[in-house]
């Protein structure tokens, strides 16, 4: 639970030193592209921290790619 707090603490303080930037100079796709990356990243971080299993990307590439890879060794041989 500290680690979540602590998640959350650091986020906030990342919005307070980022987000006013972004308003003053009215820069709005940018401050929805940090919001939603910050978001993604917070939550994805929250996620680790209470040790649930989150997948891998790499597992998906090499199901999609190792038939393909496959298939290409063995014309290669």
């Amino acid at each position: 639970m500290k680690a979540v707090l602590g998640i959350l603490i650091v986020t906030a303080g990342i919005i307070l030193l980022e987000a006013p930037y972004l308003l003053e100079r009215k820069l709005k796709k940018e401050l929805c592209v940090f919001s939603i990356l910050l978001i993604f990243g917070a939550t994805i971080s929250i996620l680790m921290a209470l040790g649930i299993q989150l997948p891998n990307p790499q597992d998906m590439i090499t199901v999609v790619y190792k038939p393909l890879g496959d298939w290409i060794f063995g014309i290669l041989q």
